[in-house]
């Protein structure tokens, strides 16, 4: 049996975006949900198309759904890290927060929204042993007072190591469904296949399930995130050539002005130190007192007595 992998644009829409029982799995397992806050039921909001290149999103969001108690979850499969990404997220949890509530209403009625952004790839490289990042608006001072309304998660999936955590059981579950099943994947763990839920996603992920065009589809996605890693990276190294000439210039030039200025300095002080012997000489030779001569020229008794 061959499958597909869950993190192309296809498939991870096909599961999450199609199926309720498996994104209400997902959302309690990687949400930071308190017990007895846990989704119960859902239902999918409008999404916008998606356009030919599924990278320029703009603020085209996978998954879109609401749950019986009116909290809005946004699920969103990122392959490739961008600098902005961390914005379009804000904008997109600000946009479902603003939008539940029609003019006259009262903020009472606000819910929640919660972002959960699935990124494959690395952002946070000084974070070597965290994966999962939960932002919140909170007081700087004193994090136990907390605004409500916009929950962001960001997960890190190449950090994650089944080995090396101690997640919940649901968790650690289907984030090895997302970090272990791919193109080449012939044997399903049979850790995945004993939960229903995951044992479903598995097999919505049957490459038996879609049909030529969709498969076609599938295949176009990989090809644009490996041009897209290759014109990244060729950019990372442009930056870096260009970043190390701009430094290199920039130091010589300040190093030649400040060697021109030490000189300028220099020479001045060694003009002005010539120009009090000289003249302490014609003094001495005037016949005028040491003592005079010292202080009209700053030099000592010694200096002046081997001029």
């Amino acid at each position: 049996m061959r499958y597909l992998d869950p993190k192309a644009d296809l498939t991870f829409k096909r599961v999450f975006g199609e199926h309720p029982d498996l994104v209400i799995s997902l959302l309690n397992a990687l949400l930071p949900l308190e017990p007895g806050q846990e989704v119960t039921e859902v239902e999918y909001l409008p999404v916008e198309l998606v356009p030919d290149n599924p990278l320029r999103k703009n603020s085209i969001v996978d998954v879109r759904c609401r749950d019986n108690c009116g909290r809005v979850f946004l699920v969103e499969m990122q392959m490739i890290w961008t600098p902005e990404f961390k914005q379009r997220v804000l904008f997109n949890a600000s946009k479902a927060y603003v939008r539940q509530l029609d003019a006259g209403e009262q903020y009472e009625l606000l819910q929640p929204v919660y972002s959960l952004n699935l990124v494959n790839d690395i952002f946070e490289l000084d974070l070597d042993d965290e994966y999962y990042h939960y932002y919140r608006l909170v007081h700087m001072e004193h994090t136990d007072k907390v605004i409500e309304g916009l929950h962001l998660i960001f997960v890190e999936l190449p950090k994650f190591t089944p080995h090396t955590y101690s997640e919940k059981k649901m968790q650690l579950l289907w984030l090895r469904y997302l970090t272990e099943i791919n193109d080449q994947t012939r044997e399903i763990p049979e850790e995945l296949l004993a939960s229903p839920e995951l044992k479903k996603a598995v097999d919505v992920l049957e490459e038996s399930a879609f049909t030529e065009a969709q498969l076609a589809g599938y295949e176009k996605f990989w090809d644009i995130i490996s041009v897209e890693k290759t014109l990244l990276n060729s950019a990372e190294r442009k930056g870096m050539v260009r970043g190390m000439e701009k430094g290199l210039a920039k130091g010589l030039a300040e190093g030649m002005e400040k060697g021109l200025a030490e000189g300028m300095e220099k020479g001045l002080a060694e003009g002005i130190a010539e120009g009090h012997k000289e003249v302490a000489r014609n003094l001495k030779k005037a016949g005028i007192p040491t003592t005079i001569i010292i202080q009209s020229t700053g030099l000592s008794e010694k200096e002046i007595e081997e001029l």
